[in-house]
């Protein structure tokens, strides 16, 4: 599989509890200041214990200065793309740019019904998107939105304020009319989890995204990939996910960059999540870079 040759980056899956918010605070802040790239924050507004993400993200970024934040993923179909693009562009305003919008289409018709919104077709929903990242392409620009389509209708709005620099667009998807929509629009594919998209299972998601990008006239390396992994950094055995210690760590990460083309990880400890961010930016995250570093260089 192809090393698309981006640089290699790392996030933080923060918890969006209401009654772990505490902790969420102190993990945001000690990412930061590890250096890492990106706090992501899922999108499941229909748990009633979770916090809304976006509210979530805005509170977070007075307690931070330097790390950018990724919803991983925003639900398209509860967040119209012109509001998303406005509430993104004002976001990455006040913060210097440190705004990464990735969005879906939503989990599931049942949970975007059960929030108020519309009951679409996978095949309508697909449509929704695909449209929806056009329109916030062109709002994020600040030029001038028109649509009238089945799924949209915006009858003249004007974008702006345009951000310090452009905010990227990732698109969450493991299906294939999803995977092109990414290919065709997307600055960046995001993953689901390593346990609903195993690693055995990529290739095969990487090859739909780039066909759709050449047909397209896009190079695919101008695409980044984004892995969700879920795990424990430690004894190896039992739990959910990429299970084990540093080097297996290590081992797994430098062969998903530059087997499976994946540029950017973002780590959900599954346990105690204090320990687990010190081992993994201390040990893991030096050694990955290092590695895929002279991988590449020997290419």
């Amino acid at each position: 599989m192809t090393d698309y040759q981006h640089p290699i980056t790392f996030g933080l899956s923060l918890d969006p509890s209401a009654d772990k918010l505490a902790e969420t605070r102190h993990l945001a802040r000690a990412a930061a200041d590890s250096g890492m790239e990106y706090l992501a924050v899922q999108d499941h507004v229909y748990q009633p214990g979770h916090l809304d993400a976006w509210t979530m993200i805005s509170h977070l970024t007075a307690e931070t200065d330097r790390i950018s934040f990724l919803t991983d993923v925003a639900d398209l179909q509860l967040r119209p793309p012109a509001m998303l693009a406005k509430a993104g562009a004002s976001l990455s305003v006040l913060t210097g740019g440190r705004v990464v919008l990735g969005v879906g289409g939503g989990p599931s018709a049942d949970a975007v019904a059960a929030m108020g919104g519309p009951r679409r077709s996978a095949a309508e929903t697909i449509t929704y998107t695909a449209e929806g990242l056009q329109i916030m392409r062109r709002a994020l620009a600040g030029g001038a939105v028109r649509v009238d389509s089945d799924q949209h209708t915006i009858e003249g709005y004007a974008g702006g304020p345009v951000p310090p620099a452009p905010v990227p667009l990732w698109l969450g998807g493991q299906r294939p009319r999803m995977l092109r929509v990414a290919g065709r629009h997307a600055d960046g594919w995001i993953s689901p989890l390593n346990i609903y998209v195993p690693p055995a299972e990529v290739p095969s998601r990487q090859q739909i995204i780039d066909d759709a990008a050449r047909a397209a006239g896009r190079d695919p390396a101008d695409i980044r990939r984004i892995y969700n992994v879920i795990g424990a950094i430690g004894p190896r055995g039992g739990g959910t996910g990429l299970v084990g210690d540093v080097q297996l760590w290590v081992d797994t990460l430098v062969s998903w960059a530059v087997d499976l083309g994946f540029d950017t990880f973002i780590f959900w400890p599954i346990m105690s999540p204090r320990a687990q961010l010190r081992a993994f930016t201390d040990r893991v995250i030096p050694a990955v870079r290092e590695q895929v570093r002279e991988i590449r260089e020997q290419r």
